[in-house]
């Protein structure tokens, strides 16, 4: 028996949700040995923030799976959408979740990323044409600037104007806006950096750990230091006293 759209969208919804709660920044860096991302860096648990571990390889990756669990759930539903009977509004919806899931997860204490890879994986999934102009906004910014962050903020800005001036279908816009507002408002440790000048470059490292305080002289270090000046004292009382003799 087929359910009915009313109980299919909310299942579809929590399934997306739940796979978007896959932290991949840190299932990745376990899988090859690296440090866990949220202990170093940003603390971010995100593509750019595994990238200063300097596995290249571990960042491209995470990037490729964390696009992928936007991408995948909202294609499935979108192209089954019809036989499913769902309607746009549960395919943006269905976004959104997997959105959420990677900023709050369940399986990781609803401890997450920022969902940059996430929610181009969603928008590319709700339309090819709006993921790749939100990716070359992307890539322009950060090309210019060096700045994941900067980049992630202005392309996501740039999703809802995109919608409306070249696309009719205004639904998306319900589960888009607020997706974008929520990716700003994660970056708000980013935008206080940026404004001071201290934030982080794309491909600058994690800073390495504060050198540890110099220790104390030795003891003997200022005793010889006091056996050198009684030494100096007892050659210049032997000196004043040949001196006398003469």
């Amino acid at each position: 028996m087929s359910l009915s759209p009313t109980v299919l969208s909310p299942v579809l919804i929590l399934a997306a949700y739940l796979f978007g709660s896959l932290s991949f920044a840190v299932l990745v860096s376990r899988w090859m040995g690296l440090d866990d991302p949220r202990t170093y860096g940003s603390g971010n648990p995100g593509a750019t923030n595994v990238l200063r571990s300097g596995s290249k390889k571990a960042a491209i990756l995470t990037l490729l799976l964390d696009a992928l669990k936007g991408f995948v759930p909202v294609l499935l539903v979108r192209v089954f959408a019809p036989e499913l009977g769902v309607g746009v509004l549960t395919v943006g919806l269905v976004g959104l979740a997997a959105f959420l899931g990677h900023l709050w997860p369940v399986f990781f204490r609803f401890q997450g990323g920022k969902g940059v890879a996430t929610a181009a994986g969603v928008m590319l999934a709700w339309s090819p044409w709006l993921g790749l102009a939100v990716l070359l906004t992307w890539l322009a910014v950060a090309y210019l600037s060096r700045y994941s962050s900067l980049a992630a903020i202005c392309a996501c800005l740039a999703a809802p104007v995109y919608q409306m001036l070249f696309w009719d279908d205004v639904t998306l816009l319900l589960a888009m806006v607020p997706m974008c507002l929520l990716l700003v408002w994660r970056h708000e440790g980013n935008i206080r950096k940026l404004l001071a000048g201290t934030e982080s470059r794309i491909g600058q490292k994690a800073a390495s750990p504060a050198p540890a305080p110099h220790a104390p002289l030795h003891p003997h270090a200022h005793g010889g230091k006091h056996a050198a000046g009684h030494g100096r004292g007892r050659r210049g009382s032997k000196s004043s006293h040949s001196k006398g003799k003469h």
